[in-house]
């Protein structure tokens, strides 16, 4: 059993190769009790920590199992983020077995070019057999920090505080090249976009800046105030955009 939280089809991808058994975290209730003798977690970490709703998961439900274990994706710099969750997590009663971080394409788009992301052989194959292979022998694992990781957190840290609108969503900006399709809303996995008089509208300002609405949209209607790129978005190519309204659409149930 793999619970996964996916924007661009990254964690989806990596949740289908370790598991027949996937369910997205935006559909579990909270307060849920879930039994297995395995138990896995795909996130994406943002800015050196996993996303709130990933944590309010962790957090608001119960896992039985001997063998409880997160998988962290990352594009650039995964910082201390397999620790710190780890230490995150046991202070609220759940201890991993095995933490490991994988490397992706980086889709932050404030910060990287995703076309140039998308050229670097990042190893993805590899990296999934050897965590698959860990998975599979029970490996007990949490990679200890490095001073220097522990040092970019606290720069993320940092950021957040004085420049929170490169962490919190609310740069993000509906465009008048939004055709009403609808496919943001469908994507966002806190139901924050609805549609008014045929386009686009943000229910709030701040998000989870998971940039899945930004990513799926195919007028380029949703924009940042800072980007690397402002022609290139991402999209797993392994997954498709049905798979990722499917894990994020909510309101459908």
């Amino acid at each position: 059993m793999v619970f996964y939280f996916t924007a661009t089809g990254n964690c989806l991808y990596v949740s289908k190769h370790l598991d027949s058994n996937i369910i997205s975290i935006p559909k579990v209730t909270p307060g849920s009790v879930f039994e297995d003798e395995k138990i896995g977690i795909v996130a994406p970490v943002y800015g050196g920590e996993v996303p709130k709703i990933v944590l309010n998961f962790i957090k608001s439900n119960t896992f039985k199992t001997p063998y409880l274990y997160i998988i962290l994706t990352y594009g650039h710099d995964a910082t201390d983020s397999a620790e710190y969750t780890f230490n995150q997590c046991k202070a609220l009663g759940k201890e991993f077995k095995y933490v490991n971080n994988l490397l992706m394409v980086d889709n932050y788009l404030p910060g990287f070019d995703v076309e140039k992301e998308k050229a670097i052989d990042k190893r993805i194959p590899e990296q999934l057999d050897a965590i698959r292979a860990d998975i599979e022998n029970c490996r007990e694992f949490v990679p200890a920090a490095s001073a220097k990781a522990r040092a970019g957190h606290k720069f993320f840290n940092f950021a957040r505080k004085v420049f929170p609108v490169a962490l919190n969503g609310s740069a993000l900006k509906m465009t008048d090249k939004c055709i009403g399709c609808n496919l943001c809303a469908k994507v966002c996995p806190i139901d924050n976009i609805v549609l008014e008089n045929g386009k686009a509208k943000r229910i709030n300002k701040n998000c989870e800046f998971c940039l899945a609405c930004i990513h799926a949209c195919p007028s380029n209607a949703i924009e940042l105030k800072f980007e690397k790129n402002k022609n290139a978005r991402f999209l797993n190519e392994n997954i498709k955009i049905s798979e990722i309204i499917s894990a994020n659409n909510t309101s459908a149930d």
